[in-house]
């Protein structure tokens, strides 16, 4: 989940975090901050890692392998460890907002509302749609041979057909919003980026899983006819 927790913790990437408020647009993102670069690159891993693991998961039973030939248990292993970089990722991208300079326009009380209903509307997408797909439906159980019976099309699908990758994107916006970091914005929209990237790989592969258990079905269909 991408619940970011407020945690403050003491600098070791050099200077305290500037607290004024930058009025040229050069001084908004301060990019020599190691913290910063950090933060980058945990976003960019995250999907590139689980993408990367379920297909060979699919292709080879690498993790149903590694938890001795259950493919549940193998699932599991994966959520856990894929829940773990997301947490951690998150930890990282706080420690980048709190090396950043604030911006005065994004630390009004209508932003602080603006913040707040995103961060909000954001938690209950990634949460429901947790919910509605259950453990194994959110965490790549597809690629494990485990199918849902049939496609989920209630809330919040219904709304879109991604609502964990929107939801976390505006959780991430509502975070940079709420602590005033342009930086924040900034690392948001590379989420947006390969959260959609990661969708163009994700959604034909899995739609490919789904219609080639139906083509079996058929087969299987017509045998028994015959």
């Amino acid at each position: 989940m991408d619940i970011v927790k407020e945690k403050l913790w003491p600098s070791t990437a050099g200077p305290a975090p500037l607290s004024y408020s930058s009025t040229t647009p050069s001084d908004w993102v301060d990019f020599s901050q190691q913290s910063l670069i950090i933060a980058i690159a945990s976003i960019l891993f995250n999907p590139v890692f689980w993408n990367i693991a379920a297909r060979s998961e699919y292709h080879s039973k690498t993790i149903t392998k590694l938890a001795f030939g259950n493919p549940y248990h193998g699932c599991y292993l994966l959520a856990i460890t894929i829940f773990s970089l997301g947490i951690f990722r998150d930890a990282l991208y706080e420690r980048a907002l709190q090396d950043q300079p604030t911006l005065d326009i994004l630390t009004t009380p209508l932003a602080k509302l603006a913040a707040a209903t995103l961060f909000a509307t954001g938690n209950i997408l990634v949460i429901t749609s947790m919910w509605a797909l259950g453990l194994t439906g959110t965490y790549l159980g597809d690629y494990f041979g485990i199918l849902m019976d049939h496609k989920v099309e209630s809330f919040p699908f219904n709304v879109t057909s991604a609502p964990m990758y929107y939801g976390s994107t505006m959780s991430f916006l509502g975070t940079a919003i709420w602590f005033g970091k342009p930086a924040g914005l900034l690392l948001t929209v590379e989420v947006l980026v390969v959260y959609i990237a990661a969708l163009r790989f994700e959604d034909p592969f899995t739609s490919e899983i789904y219609a080639k258990r139906e083509r079996q079905r058929a087969m299987d269909a017509i045998k028994k006819t015959g």
